[in-house]
């Protein structure tokens, strides 16, 4: 399998070191990408590594993580306009643990495999190395000049860069001397905004007669709008379901716009190029439908989320969008049915409990929650066939809400039209 040119029909590959794919094609090669402990967990823009180092694994490579527990102390400057605040290492540490045992989802770590998945964390060989030491043996190699050539440097003199950040690139390049010298990894692949200090840890090597070695770096993944993939508006799309459910990470995909899904699906898609080209046909076809939309919502939940948590989300995502049925929306848990909720965008409205004891009156409620103007506006909808709880027609303006309507005793789900939803939690 040529990796090389897989990479290049997805339109992924932006800068190549002469020799990579020539590497690649010879023998097992090991490979490495990084990975910024910033947070417990990664996120929906993390996948591009992660799905580069399965792509690598399954071509028959050996894939290294790296995860900066010492850079991570510093930050990385390129794409940076200002300084980052440092962490500590407890909190580090917190860190690259819940990224450990994300990974391990995606990579075969198993013992026995030629090519088994290696993880390490950058710490462990510079905890012990002090700062004279580090200048001796790597700062001598590297002039200022070089340094100061990059373009992740040009972009900040003018704002101003601390000399902290100033080494982070000399210290990225040790971590691929470091592997290379010790583990024999021949290649770093990283994002486009990552050449420059990939570059540095090449020439590291070459100057310290580590032996060759290779770089690639993929395109930074933009949306149609030119904004920064992976986030939303409520922020980052975590792949820890606790910061983000699988049932909103799976309406993430649902809803990216029709270009960017057909990027993301030759970006992120395990298919065939040639079966995801006759996919964007076929979506082209009928855009309403969704189709594109749909398939790579599918794969990447059921690869990150697995089959049970895709089941639910494409279950679910019928109460919102679809047809669902009644028995469906009292069968969620009160978590489940908050996740859908939330997922969807819904708004929500406050309902006194006490109120429904001897039923309440759905046209003053629909009115003192600020859902409706008036009681004849109320009355109108009702009348016109436009108003449902929970999934059912009201059919009389006289109706009353009990207790006994609500979903774990205190949520109703109103619904004007087709999919103006409201949430009224009652308490």
């Amino acid at each position: 399998m040529n990796l090389i040119a897989e990479l290049r029909e997805r339109n992924l590959l932006q800068d190549i070191m002469p020799g990579t794919e020539e590497q690649l094609l010879k023998e097992m090669t090991s490979a490495y990408i990084g990975f910024d402990p910033t947070a417990d967990s990664l996120h929906v823009g993390s996948l591009l590594p992660i799905t580069l180092l399965m792509r690598l694994q399954r071509a028959g490579h050996k894939p290294y993580a790296l995860v900066g527990g010492a850079t991570g102390m510093i930050g990385d400057p390129s794409g940076k306009s200002q300084e980052r605040n440092l962490l500590d290492v407890e909190t580090i540490n917190r860190n690259c643990d819940g990224i450990r045992s994300q990974l391990e989802r995606f990579l075969d770590f198993s013992a026995d495999a030629p090519n088994a998945a290696v993880m390490v964390n950058n710490y462990d060989w510079f905890r012990e190395f002090s700062f004279l030491d580090f200048i001796r043996d790597a700062g001598k190699h590297i002039t200022v000049n070089y340094m100061l050539a990059k373009d992740s440097v040009q972009k900040r003199l003018e704002t101003g860069m601390s000399f902290t950040e100033f080494t982070y690139q000399l210290i990225q390049g040790y971590d691929f001397y470091y592997l290379c010298s010790q583990r024999n990894v021949r290649l770093q692949v990283g994002g486009a905004d990552q050449w420059g200090n990939i570059v540095t840890g090449t020439e590291l090597i070459r100057r310290k007669g580590a032996g060759d070695a290779f770089a690639f770096t993929c395109k930074l993944i933009t949306k149609s709008d030119g904004s920064k993939f992976g986030k939303s508006e409520g922020g980052n799309i975590w792949l820890d379901r606790t910061r983000t459910s699988p049932y909103t990470f799976y309406q993430f995909w649902l809803n990216l716009p029709d270009d960017d899904a057909a990027k993301m699906a030759l970006i992120f898609s395990f298919k065939p190029v040639e079966e995801i080209r006759n996919l964007i046909a076929e979506h082209q076809q009928a855009e309403h439908l969704r189709k594109l939309q749909k398939a790579l919502a599918d794969e990447m939940t059921l690869l990150v989320h697995g089959a049970a948590d895709l089941a639910f989300a494409v279950q679910a995502s019928s109460l919102l969008f679809g047809q669902a049925p009644v028995e469906l929306l009292r069968s969620l848990t009160e978590q489940q049915l908050l996740e859908v909720m939330d997922g969807g965008g819904v708004p929500q409205v406050r309902g006194n409990l006490a109120e429904l004891a001897d039923g309440a009156d759905i046209l003053g409620f629909l009115v003192s929650s600020g859902m409706l103007a008036s009681r004849g506006e109320a009355k109108k909808l009702i009348q016109n066939g436009g108003f449902s709880i929970n999934k059912e027609k009201v059919t009389s303006p006289d109706h009353k809400i009990l207790g006994e309507h609500l979903l774990n005793g205190k949520y109703l789900l109103l619904q004007k039209g087709k999919r103006d939803y409201t949430l009224a939690v009652f308490a």
